[in-house]
């Protein structure tokens, strides 16, 4: 019996750093592009095809419908975006999952799953987006 069978679990110190690193650039670079209220820069950050569980407002599927949400909500003045204790999961060499409590000017919430992927040029993408406002 071949007790070597976690070796497609394991990911190279490298590998998840390079992630780690590229969650936060494009994380970062979000939460910059909303609370300068760049609503086209915010909707960069995702994935052309994403889908975003915004709830209560609903589900928002592409990158137009997501990019409409963050302009409504931008334009109805909220501002000042902060993650509160985010933790980043890497779960392979191409995805991370961010979880993390969060607070603007007028709400407040949790992201359950904000899964960023790899893409070809190294940087990361949203490919899903859940939160919730509280």
């Amino acid at each position: 019996m071949n007790s070597n069978n976690n070796q497609s679990v394991q990911l190279s110190n490298e590998a998840r750093e390079q992630v780690l690193q590229a969650v936060n650039i494009a994380s970062g670079k979000w939460k910059a592009a909303f609370n300068r209220g760049d609503y086209v820069d915010c909707a960069a950050q995702y994935e052309v095809d994403a889908v975003m569980n915004a709830m209560p407002f609903g589900q928002f599927k592409g990158r137009e419908a997501i990019q409409a949400f963050w302009q409504q909500l931008l334009e109805d003045g909220f501002t000042d975006v902060d993650y509160v204790e985010p933790s980043i999961e890497v779960l392979d060499e191409n995805s991370a999952v961010l979880k993390s409590g969060w607070k603007m000017n007028k709400a407040a919430g949790v992201i359950t799953n904000e899964l960023w992927v790899m893409q070809s040029d190294g940087t990361a993408k949203l490919r899903e987006d859940d939160f919730e406002a509280q």
